[in-house]
């Protein structure tokens, strides 16, 4: 059987339709010359040492939609498709955004640590907190996913503002500035990917413009936005709210982002359901399976999609 080798964990259900196909190696002991398949996640993705040291890989499945953590430009170069897993998360990413904008706008850690801690039967009701109703969007990154949060949010009667490379052919409003789209919004939704392309592209400029009546919320990758630059706007006063499922240096999460009152923050579970994270595993050994089969995959990224 053709080598695989593993990079980060997998699910059972995984391994097992894997292990009928492939031999599984994991990182710590590969015959290098002999991989030729690698199943890894968005996360963790292909280290430069290991991309170099396999020079018969064909293939790089990614648990995930992300894959700024892979060397796509050699691996196009070198003819190694590269897969990951598009479409069967954008609704559950969706959930998670519109779940962080209404915690933030409806304050529920706050609301709930009153009723816990008593004050509620103590010293009387909470403060009155913001309606999400009729509010203005900005989303940072209309592909498939922001698509899916625009349409989630259409009960509660949103302008859908956005900001990407280029126009889409869609009903909302495109903004080419990214400051000029946040100085119109109530909140900010970043939803783009991570990379170079993208690094701290919600800067202290994007913060001051959002304003002290703003809420920016994250569900893309930490590199997106300068959290230095969030922890300040958030400490001071020119930001109101953050949503957080993503981080810089993940899993640290920096403390002054922890003991400020006005975030929630998640631990990278956008996808993270029984149900969709199933579908993301399928697909992923699908992408092997197939590949095995026919030389192909079915969910290429957009820079493979050539090969």
């Amino acid at each position: 059987m053709p080598d695989l080798l593993q990079i980060g964990t997998i699910t059972e259900a995984m391994r097992a339709r894997l292990a009928e196909a492939f031999t599984i190696h994991q990182l710590e002991d590969y015959p290098a010359e002999r991989i030729t398949h690698i199943v890894t996640n968005g996360a963790v993705g292909v280290p430069p040492e290991v991309m170099a040291a396999v020079p018969n890989l064909k293939v790089i499945s990614g648990y995930g939609v992300g894959y700024d953590a892979v060397d796509v430009e050699e691996a196009v170069r070198r003819g190694i498709v590269v897969a990951h897993t598009p479409n069967v998360l954008n609704d559950e990413v969706a959930t998670t955004a519109v779940m962080l904008l209404l915690a933030c706008y409806r304050e529920l850690l706050r609301d709930d640590a009153h009723v816990r801690s008593g004050a509620w039967e103590a010293s009387g009701g909470a403060a009155l907190t913001r309606t999400t109703d009729n509010q203005t969007v900005g989303i940072l990154g209309l592909g498939r996913i922001g698509q899916a949060i625009a349409r989630k949010l259409a009960p509660w009667n949103p302008t859908i503002l956005y900001h990407s490379r280029s126009p889409k052919d869609v009903e909302y409003t495109y903004y080419d500035d990214l400051v000029a789209m946040a100085r119109e919004a109530d909140v900010l939704i970043c939803i783009t990917p991570g990379g170079p392309e993208t690094h701290h592209i919600v800067n202290a400029e994007v913060l001051e413009a959002l304003g002290p009546e703003g809420t920016l919320i994250n569900v893309s990758r930490g590199s997106v936005v300068d959290e230095a630059a969030l922890i300040a706007a958030l400490q001071n006063g020119t930001l109101g709210w953050a949503g957080l499922d993503v981080f810089e240096e993940e899993p640290h999460v920096p403390q002054a982002l922890r003991d400020l009152p006005n975030t929630v923050l998640l631990p990278h579970v956008g996808s993270a359901t029984v149900e969709t994270r199933a579908a993301m595993g399928n697909l992923t050994v699908d992408n092997l399976l197939q590949h095995l089969k026919d030389g192909k995959v079915l969910t290429p990224v957009p820079e493979c999609a050539h090969l």
